[in-house]
């Protein structure tokens, strides 16, 4: 076969170039290559939110093969499922690589990234002469929003209002590039419901049982308080157990209050601690006076409790041994700001003590009643 003129020069061209590459490779110098076009790897964008018109912050990361020289760029095209109805700039962008970079809105002054938006075209400019530059196989993080460091709060892009899959594409460099996607997607609300639970149980206690520093004289149950025949100058002392089961989030209070004094069928009465006064703030027992004329004096009784942190004030908790007067208005018992499983003293149980003494001059009676009224309330 003849061949042309051209195609015997083209096979020297070939043959030509075929020699060289085989010298250079036999003196071990560097031949000559075309530089490819890389894909950027691990590349994702975290939304803080996901939902269909919900501002959200942007964590973006990727590794570059090839690397940003100083004064390269990174560019980020978010115009497929964004706005930046909020106005989000340089002071709302973090970069990241091997340290974090400083960031402006362009390269004037010392900071090592310009940032800025064009529409919802983010392109990050390495300062030229400022020492920004990201290795070939680094991790670079962006963060766009609330979640930089200094960024303006709500300075955040907003999502698509349409639900679906958006498309971000990235140009990395002189030669790397690549794409990630969003879901924009309504939010999952998720419901339930718990049942209310409240159980309040009140118990008899045996005589010798402690009740707030002091000792139980006699047996009570759970819906009564015998105190029995009272001896002048004898102090008697009666308890019960007050428990509660509450999956109330702010928790319960227990309150008792009275009928009307310790009163007799001819109308005597044994008065309210001390002596009439029917005091709230706790104090040290005291036994009455009996001075003669002043039935006040005569006899009183009183309250006590374990709680020694319920919601009455401050200044009228229960100390060990102090004792209230009971009263025809709520008197704070026990209480707990949160659920309780009914035990823990102060907490699901307590022992609320009451106390009656008289002296010499009480008008006789076998009769004397009063009803106590426990109110438990909790608070969901």
């Amino acid at each position: 076969m003849f061949k042309t003129e051209k195609t015997v020069l083209m096979l020297k061209t070939i043959a030509t170039i075929a020699g060289l590459a085989v010298l250079l490779w036999s003196l071990g110098l560097p031949s000559l290559r075309f530089a490819d076009a890389a894909n950027i790897t691990d590349v994702s964008d975290t939304l803080s939110n996901s939902a269909p018109s919900a501002s959200s912050d942007h964590t973006i990361t990727f590794v570059t093969p090839t690397g940003v020289l100083n004064a390269g760029t990174i560019v980020i095209d978010l115009s497929a499922g964004f706005t930046n109805g909020a106005s989000a700039d340089f002071t709302d962008i973090d970069v990241a690589t091997t340290s974090d970079f400083t960031v402006a809105a362009n390269c004037a002054g010392s900071e090592r990234v310009g940032a800025a938006f064009s529409g919802l075209v983010l392109t990050l400019t390495l300062c030229s002469g400022d020492g920004g530059s990201i290795p070939a196989g680094a991790t670079t993080t962006i963060q766009i929003g609330d979640n930089a460091t200094g960024g303006t709060a709500n300075q955040q892009l907003v999502n698509s209002a349409a639900e679906g899959s958006y498309e971000i594409g990235f140009t990395v460099g002189a030669s790397d590039s690549g794409w990630t996607r969003v879901v924009i997607l309504d939010n999952v609300q998720v419901t339930a419901a718990v049942d209310t639970i409240f159980t309040f149980t009140v118990t008899g206690l045996a005589g010798g049982q402690s009740v707030n520093g002091t000792s139980t004289t006699g047996a009570t149950g759970s819906t009564s308080i015998p105190f029995g025949t009272l001896l002048a100058g004898v102090a008697s002392t009666a308890a019960q157990s007050l428990s509660v089961s509450t999956n109330a989030a702010n928790g319960y209070s227990v309150t008792v209050q009275l009928n009307q004094d310790l009163q007799s069928s001819t109308g005597a009465d044994i008065d309210g601690f001390t002596q009439g006064s029917y005091t709230n703030t706790p104090v040290t027992w005291v036994a009455p006076t009996s001075i003669v004329g002043n039935e006040n004096t005569y006899g009183h009784w009183g309250i006590t409790s374990d709680d020694a942190t319920t919601t009455r004030s401050a200044g009228d908790e229960f100390n060990a041994n102090e004792w209230a007067s009971a009263s025809t208005s709520p008197r704070v018992v026990m209480s707990h700001t949160g659920p309780a499983n009914g035990t823990g003293t102060g907490e699901g149980i307590t022992r609320v003590g009451y106390k009656v003494q008289i002296g010499g001059l009480q008008e006789a009676g076998d009769d004397y009643t009063a009803t106590l009224t426990y109110v438990a309330t909790p608070t969901f």
